[in-house]
């Protein structure tokens, strides 16, 4: 699968029995549908978004991404109580993290 971003190859890595897609430029993450939820815990959070923040904030000016399963558009959320916060989603097939922002999802799904 290549990078919705920065059309990248992205590689597999499995984290507690799930798999992830990270970039192997940009280090950002698609997990399939569940995926993100099953990993939310913050402490795994941060040992699967192993990118630079600040690169993933430069790949936010990237705003419009198809879906790396089934190349319709994917829709971009914002969550304002986190300005950094910015990640992409299918319906049908996942959503697309850059890098810094599943952590910062993750701790979001705890307050």
């Amino acid at each position: 699968m290549d990078c919705p971003k920065c059309k990248t190859s992205m590689e597999e890595v499995t984290c507690d029995q799930v798999l992830i897609d990270r970039c192997t430029k940009c280090q950002g993450l698609w997990f399939d549908n569940g995926g993100a939820e099953a990993l939310s815990n913050r402490l795994i959070a941060e040992y699967i978004d192993t990118g630079d923040a600040a690169t993933g904030e430069e790949m936010d000016e990237i705003d419009a991404i198809n879906c790396p399963r089934c190349s319709k558009p994917m829709r971009r959320f914002f969550d304002i109580s986190e300005t950094q916060l910015q990640y992409e989603e299918c319906d049908e097939h996942g959503k697309f993290f850059d890098a810094g922002e599943f952590t910062l999802w993750a701790e979001s799904q705890y307050q």
